[in-house]
C-alpha cells in the first residue's frame, strides 16, 4: 500500500441490525499513532433494514435510536476519508465484510487500505488462544483491557489495544503482524529444522542455524539456506559457521535477553571460531544475491 505509516493504524467496528451484513447501525473508528489514540470517531446509522431483537439485545439500538440517523451512503465520506490508505484493524473477519456488503448496497466504490485481524494476530500470540476462546471480550478481561463492549467506538479501541499488546509481547511491528497473519498458527512451524546443503549451491560448505522471532517461517528460511548450499542444524556447534537472527531480536546483541543459541555463537567466536552473526533481513539479501 502507498502512503502507509508504519507506527500508524486505523481500527475499525460495526453493528448491525440484523443478520444481514449491509445492515450497518453503528460505526466507530479510532486511530492509533505511535501507540496513542489520536482520534475516535463513530455514528449511528440508520441502516434502511429492519432490527432483528436477537441483534437488539446485543448492542440496545432499535429503529427509534437511529430514526435521525444518517445513512451509510451519507457517512461514506467521512469513513473513506479514515480507512483510505491506511492499515485497518479489526476484530475477526466480520467488520471487513460488513464494510464491504455496505459499499456493494449503496453502489459506492471499494475503499483502499489494509487490513489487519487482530483476532488472527491473537491467535498467534498467546498459544492458549491458538485454538479457541480469543473473542474480544474475553481476551480484553485476560489482557486486562476495560470496554464498553458492543459500542462501535468502544471495540474498535479495544481491538486496537490488544494489537499494541501483541506487538509488545511479539517484538513485531505492523508489517511483522502483517506477515505473521499469513503463517501457520502451529509453533511447532517455527521449530529448528535440519537440512543438507545442495553441494552445487555457491555457498556450499557453510553451516547455518536460525534463532529468535523470524518473519518468515522458519522452514522456508531453511530451504532457502539449503538451496544455495549451506548445510541446516537445529543448534549452534563448532562447525557452525552463521547464525541468522531475526531483525527484532539482533537489537539485543548488548544486552543479556539473547537466546541460548546467541549465547554460545558469541562464547565460540570468543574462543576463536569464525561465526558470522546476520540479521533475517541480511541473510535474506544474501541469499537472494547469490
Amino acid at each position: 500500500m502507498r502512503n502507509i505509516m508504519v507506527n500508524r493504524f486505523v481500527a475499525i467496528d460495526f453493528e448491525t441490525a440484523n443478520a444481514d451484513l449491509a445492515s450497518i447501525c453503528q460505526v466507530g473508528v479510532v486511530t492509533f499513532e505511535n501507540g496513542e489514540v489520536v482520534e475516535s470517531w463513530g455514528s449511528l446509522v440508520n441502516p434502511e433494514d429492519y432490527f432483528d431483537w436477537i441483534n437488539i439485545d446485543i448492542h440496545g439500538i432499535d429503529q427509534d435510536t437511529v430514526k435521525n440517523a444518517p445513512t451509510f451512503g451519507q457517512i461514506y465520506e467521512l469513513l473513506k476519508n479514515r480507512l483510505h490508505g491506511q492499515i485497518v484493524v479489526s476484530h475477526t473477519s466480520f467488520d471487513r465484510g460488513a464494510l464491504a456488503q455496505a459499499l456493494s448496497k449503496y453502489g459506492l466504490v471499494q475503499m483502499d487500505c489494509t487490513w489487519l485481524d487482530s483476532a488472527r494476530v491473537v491467535r498467534r500470540t498467546w498459544e492458549q488462544w491458538a485454538q479457541r476462546g480469543y473473542g474480544l471480550g474475553n481476551i480484553c478481561k485476560e489482557l486486562g483491557i476495560v470496554f464498553d463492549a458492543h459500542d462501535a467506538v468502544e471495540d474498535a479501541r479495544a481491538a486496537g489495544q490488544v494489537l499494541l499488546l501483541a506487538m509488545d509481547k511479539t517484538g513485531l511491528d505492523l508489517n511483522g503482524l502483517l506477515a505473521r497473519v499469513k503463517q501457520s498458527i502451529d509453533p511447532a512451524s517455527n521449530l529448528p529444522i535440519v537440512m543438507h546443503g545442495d553441494p552445487h549451491g555457491p555457498l556450499f560448505g557453510e553451516e547455518v542455524a536460525f534463532t529468535g522471532a523470524l518473519i518468515i517461517p522458519r522452514r522456508e528460511a531453511a530451504a532457502m539456506a539449503a538451496k544455495v548450499g549451506c548445510d541446516v542444524v537445529a543448534n549452534v556447534k563448532k562447525s557452525t559457521t552463521v547464525l541468522v537472527v531475526g531483525d527484532q531480536d539482533i537489537l539485543k546483541l548488548a544486552g543479556h535477553e539473547k537466546s541460548i543459541k546467541h549465547r554460545k555463537a558469541e562464547e565460540l567466536i570468543g574462543k576463536g571460531q569464525s561465526i558470522r552473526v546476520l540479521r533475517e533481513s541480511d541473510f535474506l539479501l544474501l541469499v537472494n544475491f547469490v
